[in-house]
């Protein structure tokens, strides 16, 4: 959704609130796409500060979908999502670009919400998402997952250092 921002610059102090709804259905990263499975409308509300610059404060909440690192199954991770950005509407995009404040989601006087909570929600995902402390994982064999069934490979890792001594062992193995 697109706020068109023109008609807070009046007057100094003016302040609007904007509840809007959310348009994307997932959040794309370099790891791939996580659906968004819940929600709720965007509550934003901007003040005109005066000089041509703008304060923006919000909420949102928003439930993604995102793969457990262990075993792959879904789990649903809840965000709580803050917005408190100062926005200098005089500044050109060359100018913010030099002072590493780029905010692609200004264009020209419009704000794109998309946009602002995408930026927000990467800022906020987690480092590593499990389905539960404990998870087992997959089985680096067959590819089953632990956590559901269990499965007869041979789980024993050798000591990779003792590869060529176990090479003889295996050659001059009486059989």
């Amino acid at each position: 959704m697109l706020i068109n921002l023109t008609e807070l610059f009046s007057r100094d102090g003016k302040e609007k609130t904007y509840t809007c709804g959310l348009d994307m259905d997932a959040l794309t990263t370099n790891e791939g796409a996580y659906d968004i499975v819940a929600k709720k409308p965007v509550s934003l509300r901007i003040r005109n500060l005066g000089n041509r610059k703008l304060l923006l404060e919000g909420s949102a909440d928003v439930t993604l979908q995102i793969p457990c690192g262990r075993c792959l199954d879904p789990v649903d991770v809840p965000l709580h999502i803050e917005v408190n950005e100062e926005l200098d509407m005089k500044k050109t995009e060359e100018e913010r670009a030099e002072e590493l404040d780029e905010q692609p989601y200004v264009s020209g006087y419009h704000l794109d919400v998309d946009r602002l909570l995408s930026n927000e929600l990467l800022l906020n995902l987690p480092m590593k998402v499990l389905c539960r402390e404990d998870c087992k994982g997959i089985c680096n064999r067959c590819g089953a997952n632990l956590n559901h069934t269990t499965c007869s490979c041979d789980r024993s890792s050798p000591d990779p250092r003792m590869a060529a001594i176990q090479d003889l062992f295996q050659k001059f193995k009486e059989v």
